[in-house]
């Protein structure tokens, strides 16, 4: 369960940091990269969810 907060918690960090990079340079790679970690964010929560409705559960 930590791992994923871990996980969660540092795809949200470099998404952020992408996007004030992106902010400031203003190239569209940074903000292509920050979008595709806001993505794997979700996909990480999801499974975050799957987990604790699965503990629950069984």
């Amino acid at each position: 369960m930590l791992l994923f907060r871990w996980i969660i918690f540092f795809l949200l960090l470099s998404a952020g940091v992408c996007f004030a990079v992106f902010a400031l340079t203003g190239q569209p790679s940074y903000k292509r990269w920050g979008l595709m970690l806001v993505k794997w964010t979700v996909i990480a929560g999801l499974g975050f969810f799957t987990v604790l409705i699965l503990e629950r559960v069984l």
